[in-house]
């Protein structure tokens, strides 16, 4: 899966957007060795929620290409803009949406391909109501205060074949994720994980119980 161009994207942007670092590129990695699965799921629908700069969901298009349709949300308007641009800048398609998680859908939706780089870094619950850049990462208790907020919306969004990529770190409690998502019908499989500055990242995959029983 070839990384999008992003480099047009400045100091002064970082400021303001989450600026693409390990748990990203990770994220693409994991994406890439599951290819094969995403490309026979031939899916309708990507979304990306929390996009930030719009390298993952951009490197999505520019792969599966002008078979599916690719959207973006992101509570950050900085960061609709830059995804907007990073997207034009690489020759795809995506619809960007300004907007907190799917609070915003007012209308049934469904998703074949999910993904979420969540904030996950365990903080104050004051700091996951902040402003700026510091929304990308402040997760608070536990660092799930926002991926617990999307869970429960999981069922109805994905469609009956939809697959869900999560972004999460060993301080989030994944044995606790793995429970919530199983009495929501899902089963887990953990495709990748990185240690890094005393941080230990995984990449996991829910899909719907009867899946794995195909």
């Amino acid at each position: 899966m070839e990384t999008p161009f992003f480099t047009h994207l400045t100091s002064v942007d970082y400021e303001h957007i989450y600026e693409p670092a390990e748990d990203t590129f990770l994220l693409l990695d994991a994406l890439e060795e599951d290819l094969p699965y995403i490309q026979r799921l031939n899916p309708a629908l990507c979304m990306e929620i929390g996009s930030g700069s719009g390298v993952v969901i951009t490197a999505l298009a520019k792969t599966l290409g002008s078979s599916s349709s690719y959207l973006a949300v992101d509570i950050n308007t900085v960061a609709c803009k830059a995804t907007q641009g990073v997207s034009h800048r690489n020759g795809v398609s995506v619809d960007v949406v300004n907007g907190d998680l799917v609070s915003w859908i007012r209308k049934q939706m469904t998703v074949d391909l999910l993904v979420f780089n969540p904030p996950y870094v365990v903080t104050d619950s004051e700091e996951v109501k902040g402003t700026g850049v510091a929304r990308a990462w402040a997760g608070g208790v536990k660092g799930r205060e926002v991926m617990d907020r999307l869970f429960p919306d999981l069922p109805h969004l994905l469609s009956a074949q939809g697959v869900f990529y999560l972004v999460v770190i060993s301080d989030n409690c994944l044995e606790e994720i793995e429970h919530i998502l199983a009495r929501l019908g899902f089963s887990m499989t953990v495709l990748n994980d990185r240690k890094i500055r005393g941080e230990h990242l995984l990449i996991v995959r829910f899909v719907r119980e009867q899946q794995c029983q195909l």
